[in-house]
């Protein structure tokens, strides 16, 4: 099932969740994908690109480090990993290691596998891969698993206060 969102859409979006709340209040244009979340599966971002047949390169998994002691988001392919060194550069840092889930969780509201970048119950420092640059849409979860979100990489940066930096390897 797909969901079509215009600027200022109101309604039901098929959604709920706190992104799709914060990309509506917005009033930027999305794109919602739907799909069923098979539960014996644990590798979301690739379920993702399966269920809904888009191109790998063009589907972000938002990941949380620590880095310095503060969490901060890293948005990367799904197929690719996120470099710490180089998220830790990109947000003023010198280490970083992968957040514990359960932090992860309560920082953002929303539960492993469906954290959206947009929408988090805390602001976070943000990084999204400079790959992202070369797509018009880029999707990213929705906020729960089963649900996908497309949109410009600009409008994401603009939305998390994200900046661009080279941080998948």
């Amino acid at each position: 099932m797909w969901l079509v969102a215009k600027k200022k859409r109101t309604g039901p979006s098929g959604g709920g969740t706190p992104a799709v709340v914060a990309l509506e209040k917005a009033g930027v244009d999305h794109v919602l994908k739907a799909y069923e979340h098979d539960a014996s599966r644990d590798d979301f971002g690739a379920e993702a690109v399966d269920a809904l047949g888009l191109p790998p390169e063009q589907v972000f998994k938002t990941l949380l480090a620590d880095v310095d002691g503060a969490l901060a988001v890293g948005i990367v392919p799904v197929y690719r990993k996120l470099d710490l060194k180089a998220l830790a550069r990109a947000v003023g840092g010198k280490k970083a290691a992968m957040a514990d889930i359960a932090r992860a969780e309560r920082a953002t509201g929303y539960v492993a596998g469906g954290i959206s970048p947009l929408g988090q119950k805390q602001r976070h420092a943000t990084v999204l891969d400079e790959s992202a640059e070369a797509f018009d849409v880029v999707y990213v979860s929705g906020g729960r698993r089963g649900l996908e979100v497309g949109l410009s990489p600009k409008d994401l940066l603009a939305l998390t206060n994200g900046s661009p930096a080279p941080i998948a390897r």
